[in-house]
């Protein structure tokens, strides 16, 4: 399996008619989330990054070829104008750690209509499961008030890929390290990890498995503490560190039970045992939920460790999103379906300081002179504009941003977002093709065969 096969059958059934029909003017599909998940005030843009690099090495070999044959019960020959097709389009998009609102586009393709609509299926899953574990993963770091929090995902992710994307989410929004180590590795995100329960349960007590981990990492070090009895795991840990003269950049961690009570109690034995640079992390069913409680009631918890319920974002799995044809040929079109209304035509979305996102038509000046655009050019006749983002640049940009949103919108519990509003020009083109569209139907309706009609 390829990722240009990584594709709804549907992309390939009308890449083939439009083929068939010599209809390979530019088109222009927009990506973009309707409605915003509930309990979001804001979204993360992410996977960009990923789609980028999709799009740069697109293209139809033999083998896709016969993929799709089959899947279609087709001769392989049927399929051949397919062969060799590339993506040769323009890319406009916003870049990643942006934070982003609904209806906003997050990316705009132009290309040969085949080459458009081939990319769609792929475009969507990356950027969808990504912007969305960002944004849960963002939630988490403004819960966390400063303090770090880490990526503990990958076990109960959906997939491999998956849990590497959500390394990457959260290294992109301010994550200070995964457990991840493929991820560490491939994207330079720093490692955490400390022991598992079934490490304490194979030696005779905790004690002995204290020693002997510390005897193997000579460091500092973590111990989970909460395997028996949770005050007498932290006095065996703090002994064990004495004895061991081990204190600064060590942490005991808790994993169960009430985190509150439970931190309170170990932090002061900790202090009482003469170890106040001993750190205290706590992981077990966090999200920013979670640790938003624990941040206000005042526990003392130093980091935090997410990991299932961020990783799936678990209250919110899956974005609203579409990826719409705005533009054929310089024709701009528009659907008109119930609840999915499209707005046509490419666009720039400008942000100003204090005020609601503008989305305009592409072309229009800025609605004020500080208004920044944000969709750039990244890609042009199917290359990259210039080298690959970093996620650590993606995290400066959503540090700025988050810095300008209205408190009400980064609140953890009943969030209130905030909604773009669209620019004059954009409004009355929408006005126009409304009414253009609702004219010729209504001609074609009154000239229809009267069986067609009510058949």
């Amino acid at each position: 399996m390829s990722d240009v096969t990584t594709t709804d059958l549907y992309e390939v059934t009308m890449a083939m008619s439009y083929l068939r029909e010599d209809m390979r003017a530019p088109a222009t599909f927009s990506l973009f989330v309707r409605d915003l998940p509930p309990g979001r005030g804001f979204l993360v843009a992410a996977g960009l990054e990923p789609a980028l690099d999709f799009l740069a090495g697109y293209r139809v070999g033999r083998e896709d070829v016969a993929e799709f044959a089959s899947a279609l019960h087709r001769p392989a020959e049927d399929l051949e104008p397919l062969l060799g097709l590339a993506f040769e389009g323009d890319v406009r998009a916003v870049p990643e750690g942006h934070a982003v609102f609904a209806d906003e586009p997050l990316l705009e393709v132009t290309a040969p209509l085949p080459q458009a609509q081939l990319v769609e299926t792929y475009l969507l899953n990356q950027v969808c499961h990504q912007t969305v574990v960002a944004s849960k993963a963002a939630r988490c770091v403004l819960a966390a008030a400063g303090r770090p929090v880490v990526d503990f995902s990958l076990r109960r992710s959906h997939g491999p890929w998956a849990g590497l994307q959500a390394a990457r989410a959260g290294a992109l929004v301010g994550f200070a390290g995964t457990s991840n180590v493929a991820a560490a590795t491939a994207l330079g995100i720093p490692a955490s990890g400390t022991m598992a329960h079934s490490y304490v349960e194979t030696f005779p007590g905790e004690e002995e498995a204290f020693r002997a981990f510390a005897r193997c990492h000579p460091g500092p070090v973590t111990f989970l503490v909460d395997t028996y009895d949770t005050e007498a795991g932290v006095r065996t840990a703090a002994r064990v560190l004495n004895d061991l003269q081990r204190g600064p950049g060590c942490a005991i961690r808790l994993d169960s039970g009430d985190l509150d009570a439970l931190s309170r109690r170990a932090r002061a034995l900790l202090d009482g045992a003469g170890l106040p640079d001993v750190r205290i992390l706590a992981s077990g069913g966090l999200d920013e939920y979670g640790v938003d409680r624990l941040v206000r009631a005042g526990a003392p918890i130093d980091v935090y460790a997410v990991g299932t319920r961020v990783g799936v974002a678990a209250d919110a799995p899956y974005l609203d999103a579409a990826y719409k044809l705005v533009e054929y040929d310089g024709r701009p079109v528009m659907k008109l379906s119930s609840a999915k209304v499209t707005a046509p035509g490419p666009k720039q979305v400008f942000r100003q300081a204090g005020r609601p996102d503008v989305i305009a038509l592409a072309g229009e000046e800025p609605p004020d002179p500080a208004a920044r655009p944000l969709l750039r050019t990244v890609m042009r006749d199917g290359r990259r504009t210039g080298p690959a983002d970093h996620w650590q640049d993606a995290r400066q940009r959503l540090r700025e941003d988050i810095a300008e949103l209205p408190a009400a919108v980064r609140r953890i519990e009943d969030p209130e977002p905030v909604r773009a509003v669209r620019s004059r020009a954009l409004e009355e083109l929408t006005a126009r093709l409304r009414t253009d569209i609702e004219a010729r139907s209504s001609r074609a309706e009154v000239t229809a065969p009267a069986a067609s009609r009510f058949s």
